[in-house]
């Protein structure tokens, strides 16, 4: 009897170690999770910031529409691997239109011209998103896109759809690497980001290269967009507003314009945001991330990874 007593006293003495273990890893899973889809978006910010300068505040926007574009192919009867292909191919046209429309005519303008005109056309795209599809947000149909059963660590649960946000964004950042650093086309790019100038002269044609930058990083956004409406499964005209302005911080502080910088900052502050929640603190989530930009622009404005930038004059 006395043995019994002391075998059931050791267990419970072991869940209760145990219990705040398992319920870390949980919270690490969640925050990986969500700072992958700020990362894939970051990367979209950092490529078009590391070549023409410029924070395309539209890129969120792009997102939205990467949603809508995915949720309506797959309720008119498409397959939803079909509609997934065809929410990317739009985000990646669309965000060609806006780089020719808006930004190629302004290349030679001053940078807050360009800023001014990535805030406009952001705001064009949520009215006319609202005006087309209505204020209120729509459920979006998660279970058709990402299937199957969750894994399961001790008493941690990890979603399939955990897994496929980490495991895409990390393969992204891999191929983006690969592309960016082996290709010829990437070739062109860092060209371009050094001096676009000398690299017209070199025989490059920068504005195709530019248009090619705004189309990846814009597939990187709707890769994006499916996996975060996977994680929260419903679309809105501004679903992608805070989402943007989020992975923008995660630019920041990993270092814009820097591949790996991105992907560290969307982890991190993926992370920031979920231990915030996980002590009880709701309502400072978004308090925190925008206080983790200040800290970050007044004591590293590089970033954790990004050189420093020099104005050639």
């Amino acid at each position: 009897m006395v043995w019994c007593v002391f075998a059931v006293n050791i267990e419970i003495i072991i869940m209760e170690r145990t219990e705040p273990l398992m319920l870390l890893l949980s919270q690490i899973i969640n925050g990986l999770q969500l700072g992958s889809i700020y990362a894939l978006v970051a990367l979209g910010y950092s490529m078009v910031y590391g070549i023409i300068m410029l924070l395309n505040f539209a890129h969120g926007d792009i997102i939205m529409v990467g949603g809508y574009v995915a949720m309506l192919t797959i309720a008119a009867g498409v397959h939803p691997l079909l509609a997934v292909v065809l929410a990317i191919l739009a985000c990646m046209a669309l965000g060609v239109v806006i780089d020719k429309v808006a930004y190629a005519p302004l290349r030679s303008s001053p940078r807050i011209s360009l800023l001014i005109t990535a805030i406009g056309v952001s705001f064009l795209l949520e009215n006319l998103a609202q005006n087309i599809w209505g204020a209120n947000a729509r459920p979006f149909p998660n279970s058709a896109i990402i299937q199957g059963s969750a894994l399961h660590i001790g008493d941690v649960q990890i979603g399939i759809t955990a897994i496929v946000t980490i495991v895409v964004s990390v393969l992204s950042m891999v191929v983006l690497t690969f592309l960016v650093q082996k290709t010829k086309r990437g070739k062109a790019m860092r060209a371009v980001s050094e001096d676009m100038g000398t690299a017209q002269l070199m025989g490059i044609n920068v504005n195709n290269t530019i248009t090619f930058t705004f189309a990846v990083g814009s597939a990187l956004a709707g890769i994006g967009s499916i996996l975060y409406c996977c994680t929260y499964p419903q679309v809105s005209p501004t679903m992608g507003s805070m989402l943007g302005l989020k992975a923008f911080v995660a630019a920041v502080l990993g270092g814009i314009g820097s591949i790996p910088g991105a992907m560290i900052g969307g982890f991190a502050i993926g992370m920031a945001e979920v231990l915030v929640r996980a002590v009880g603190l709701s309502d400072w989530t978004d308090g925190v991330v925008f206080a983790i930009l200040i800290v970050v622009l007044l004591f590293r404005p590089t970033g954790l990874m990004g050189r420093p930038m020099t104005e050639k004059v």
